[in-house]
């Protein structure tokens, strides 16, 4: 049986480069970066040379860039710190933001006195601006947190606009980029955010190992307190070999951005095209059909499949040796349907299978020849 991830936007395969950078590092590297002998200062030398290229590829600072564990990590590290070391009193976000953004803003509001404000957004996902201006009309301390890249139905968001509007109102801005960093240019200069989240695994890089970006003089604080690792902000010995990993991670994805988000998009391409010649009822959600208003990673189709039968459809998929997701790979294992989807997909709809397809450079379009070839037969059967 045929074994193809189409599940890239939960986590990407490492390269092997990264692999061979990180080996060599567990081999040779196992000095304590904190510690003062030579073992030591070529731990920490590994580190700083890994923040001065992930700064150079954002055009920031190297002491702009905190590593974390994750992406999760890095939005807690924002979003607790804002609320209770720079007392912010008003939260902007949307209801089709990441959980690890959601949650922690929830648990938030049960522990202070927040003020939080969901923007509107209509049945693509598109956020309003003219409401988050109006929310931005306040002399409370406010801080925006939304996605760059949704994570299920692939929207990119404007970030440099969100950015600028936030300037104007004296609002700080956070921005959930998970699902682009490694995949867009980001340029912080002109992109003139205060918070940015980023995990390794979503480019071809290390799980367990991410940073956030925090525009310098911020006043942010820990939410992690021990020793003085990096630079004060996140206490515990740094994992040497994974920073090494998302460093190399990094450099790989952006030296061959052009040719490989091109190939990637022309897959993304081949399969709309396919599948709508297969199944012509197929519906896209949000804009995952859209090349330019959507990301060229991912595709969130709903497919015209009877509720009785849409149940299984997902591990009929799986007994077929394709891999995907109902949503985000954060909550497959829930019973729960996607929080994303409820937003914006009517009654109707929502009774269908939505499916997340996702593509890398290590897809083919043999793949997709073969996952619309299963899914015509599950729909049409």
């Amino acid at each position: 049986m045929k074994q193809i991830y189409f599940d890239n936007a939960a986590t990407t395969q490492i390269r092997d480069e990264v692999i061979d950078k990180m080996t060599e590092v567990l081999k040779h590297n196992y000095g304590n970066a904190s510690s003062s002998h030579s073992f030591g200062r070529s731990a920490k030398a590994l580190i700083e040379k890994s923040r001065k290229t992930i700064a150079g590829y954002l055009n920031v600072s190297a002491g702009e860039i905190v590593f974390t564990s994750g992406g999760t990590e890095a939005d807690n590290l924002v979003l607790q710190s804002a609320v209770r070391d720079l007392k912010v009193e008003h939260i902007i976000t949307s209801k089709i933001e990441h959980h690890a953004v959601l949650h922690t803003i929830e648990q938030l509001e049960n522990e202070y006195d927040l003020t939080i404000s969901y923007l509107n957004i209509d049945a693509s996902g598109t956020v309003d601006f003219a409401h988050l201006e109006t929310l931005l009309n306040t002399p409370k301390k406010t801080l925006v947190s939304l996605m760059h890249i949704n994570n299920e139905i692939g929207n990119i968001l404007d970030i440099k606009k969100v950015a600028n509007l936030c300037q104007s109102k004296n609002a700080l801005f956070h921005s959930d980029a998970v699902q682009s960093v490694g995949h867009y240019k980001l340029d912080l200069q002109d992109i003139q955010l205060d918070f940015l989240a980023a995990a390794a695994h979503k480019f071809h890089g290390p799980k367990g190992v991410g940073f956030a970006f925090i525009r310098k003089n911020s006043g942010l604080k820990p939410l992690i307190f021990g020793g003085e690792q990096e630079r004060g902000f996140r206490a515990g010995t740094e994992s040497v070999h994974n920073i090494v990993g998302i460093e190399e991670a990094i450099k790989k994805s952006y030296d061959n951005l052009e040719k490989e988000s091109k190939y990637v998009k022309s897959l993304k391409l081949y399969f709309i095209e396919q599948l709508k010649a297969k199944v012509p009822t197929v519906k896209f959600n949000g804009y995952s059909g859209n090349l330019e208003k959507g990301t060229y990673t991912l595709v969130n189709v709903c497919l015209p499949v009877a509720p009785e039968k849409a149940a299984m459809l997902l591990f009929q998929l799986d007994l077929k040796g394709i891999a995907c997701s109902k949503g985000s790979a954060c909550q497959s294992g829930s019973t729960k349907g996607s929080h994303v989807l409820a937003e914006i997909l009517n009654d109707a709809d929502m009774q269908k299978p939505s499916i997340r397809f996702s593509f890398s450079i290590y897809n083919t379009k043999e793949e997709i020849d073969y996952l619309v070839d299963v899914l015509s037969e599950l729909v049409n059967t």
